[in-house]
């Protein structure tokens, strides 16, 4: 008989924010990010010439968890998750912990959309979701090898979820994902008539 086995496996950590401290309020997360994007002159500048949908802070704000003490509280759970997800991963880090490296917010209106990417020079990189409404869009998620299946035929629709090329995760406010930064994923256009708000960010070793 036959022997399969499944090599090389893909890790996603799929975890309440509250399984590590003390449950973060989301309604204070949503309007510290509103009260952020509001202020934020240099970001929505920066979302206008990239044409960017709604906002992020990712290329204008480096210092949220000084500026909120909400996002330090959010901070300190995610290193706890992140710690735990590292030990799932079998990673030997030594002396060197993984570290925060980047940290912004997310605000899709209705139609934003982030289109498929991956995290270079970050370890760990993940998403905890602040506002998810009827309709928002999923996380999209890429198997890495697909660049490599250029003769593959397509998975059957009913094909267990290990094996096929996207995956789809609806994840709910207050949860946090986190994955190998290497892995390619994008969110969809976001067919809610309100912001889908989320809160991204990276991990560096040492």
């Amino acid at each position: 008989m036959a022997l399969i086995d499944s090599l090389f496996v893909t890790r996603l950590y799929r975890a309440h924010l509250s399984e590590h401290g003390p449950a973060i309020n989301a309604s204070e997360l949503e309007a510290s990010c509103y009260s952020i994007a509001g202020d934020d002159a240099a970001g929505q500048a920066w979302c206008a010439r990239e044409g960017y949908p709604g906002y992020t802070s990712y290329a204008s704000l480096t210092d949220l968890p000084w500026r909120f003490p909400i996002f330090a509280e959010l901070v300190r759970a995610l290193d706890a998750h992140v710690a735990d997800f590292a030990r799932d991963l079998q990673f030997d880090l030594g002396e060197k912990p993984l570290l925060l490296e980047d940290i912004w917010i997310n605000i899709l209106p209705e139609g934003g959309m982030h289109s498929s990417h991956i995290h270079p020079h970050a370890v760990i990189s993940g998403t905890t979701y602040v506002s998810m409404p009827e309709g928002a869009s999923a996380l999209k998620l890429e198997d890495p090898r697909s660049a490599r299946m250029m003769a593959a035929p397509p998975r059957l629709r009913d094909a267990p979820r290990e094996m096929r090329s996207f995956v789809y995760i609806a994840p709910h406010v207050g949860e946090v994902l986190l994955w190998e930064s290497w892995l390619r994923h994008e969110v969809p256009m976001n067919m809610s008539e309100e912001d889908r708000i989320s809160v991204s960010f990276n991990y560096r070793w040492g």
